[in-house]
């Protein structure tokens, strides 16, 4: 039986179909509507599964799609991994997949790019990592084969596990940074979502460090202008900065923080890289962002202030720092949640009106819900008709 939602898109299509429209105009309609909408009528006619096949049209809809949400639980019960795509304004939620014999450690942040969501995963009894892109929209999901050089890292570990797009070759692509034991070595290869392989390269450290003294630190990445931002610990000093990998040139380099400064994630807002620090100053009601401006040049930081209503000053306490993510400098998504039987409630502060709502997200059956069920991420995407 169909949804009034489906019988809805059904009826849109069989008007269109029905009148002689130019076929600029019909693109220009279709291209507004929801991914689930259009993935329905590519089955009108040839011409229509012709016209939202085209590329062009996938990079038209990127243009106007609308923000949705990307979810995952924890049940330390069950010591399942749950994933979840959600509506932008809350409601019921798409159950995308379940990874069982994980602890919350074992799960990277979700990294969205382009509508595409990547995570990766380490089952704690084999130390085998699984990695995974993601189109929450269409609800497709590829897992990465892993590496030829060493498919189970019996001989190292993981450094880093990221997620970029290379604008110059219109690419997604994943770097992974491996440290291994016999012999020495610090392996980087990168995997390509084009040709659907895995490539070694041979890259040097940035200026002024050595691999030896290389250490990760930070659950989060974010990539900006083809360039990859994660957190860098440089052990000599004990400081934090940004390691930042370029996917045009290949190369790496070291964005400095202030001293003092530490970096919770990261994040994209307006077209530039943000960072929230663990900063969190409850008399005030206010937290800090740093964002990253005039990047080419001289790479002024600046920070922002967010302040928050004072319902909030309990939950944060009990809590990490806020937030989990950002649409924008405005709108910010709060650590906090509850839920309760199958529904959730989310926190979310805007900052330029001053005002906060709660986002009720149900479940239904998708998932075994219990008392033990934790949020422990949501990061906005924009929906894509992306294939995998």
């Amino acid at each position: 039986m169909e949804t009034l939602e489906e019988e809805q898109s059904t009826e849109t299509a069989d008007r269109l179909t029905n009148i002689s429209w130019p076929t600029e105009i019909i693109e220009e309609i279709v291209s507004r509507l929801p991914v689930k909408s259009i993935i329905r009528f590519r089955s009108v006619s040839k011409p229509w599964l012709s016209l939202i096949s085209d590329p062009s049209f996938t990079k038209l809809h990127s243009t106007r799609a609308t923000a949705a949400l990307f979810l995952s639980a924890y049940d330390p019960s069950t010591e399942n991994h749950y994933f979840f795509s959600a509506p932008h304004a809350g409601g019921p939620v798409a159950h995308l997949m379940t990874l069982g014999n994980t602890r919350p450690a074992d799960i990277t942040k979700a990294e969205h790019l382009n509508g595409l969501v990547f995570i990766s995963a380490k089952t704690f009894s084999s130390g085998y990592f699984q990695a995974f892109v993601i189109n929450p929209s269409r609800r497709k999901i590829f897992e990465l084969p892993p590496p030829d050089s060493n498919p189970n890292l019996t001989s190292g570990y993981i450094r880093l596990y990221v997620f970029g797009f290379d604008e110059s070759r219109n690419e997604h692509k994943i770097v992974l940074i491996t440290q291994f034991f016999r012999p020495a070595k610090l392996e980087v290869m990168i995997y390509s979502l084009s040709n659907h392989s895995w490539r070694k390269i041979d890259v040097e450290p940035p200026i002024g460090y050595s691999w030896d003294r290389f250490s990760y630190h930070g659950p989060s990445s974010v990539c900006i202008n083809s360039v990859i931002h994660s957190m860098f610990l440089e052990s000599t000093f004990w400081k934090l900065d940004f390691l930042a990998f370029d996917l045009r040139t290949e190369k790496f380099s070291v964005i400095s923080i202030p001293q003092g400064v530490v970096p919770r994630f990261f994040l994209e807002i307006n077209g530039c890289v943000g960072f929230v620090c663990h900063d969190l100053d409850l008399k005030n009601n206010e937290f800090y962002i740093w964002i990253l401006q005039d990047y080419d040049d001289n790479r002024v930081l600046v920070r922002k202030t967010v302040e928050f209503p004072e319902s909030w000053i309990e939950a944060l306490e009990r809590s990490s720092p806020p937030p989990l993510d950002a649409v924008n400098m405005d709108e910010f998504v709060i650590s906090s949640s509850k839920v309760s039987g199958n529904v959730m409630s989310v926190p979310v502060y805007n900052k330029k009106t001053g005002c906060s709502k709660s986002l009720q997200f149900t479940f239904g059956h998708l998932v075994p819900c219990s008392e033990t069920l934790q949020l422990d991420q949501i990061r906005f995407y924009i929906e894509s008709m992306e294939s995998l």
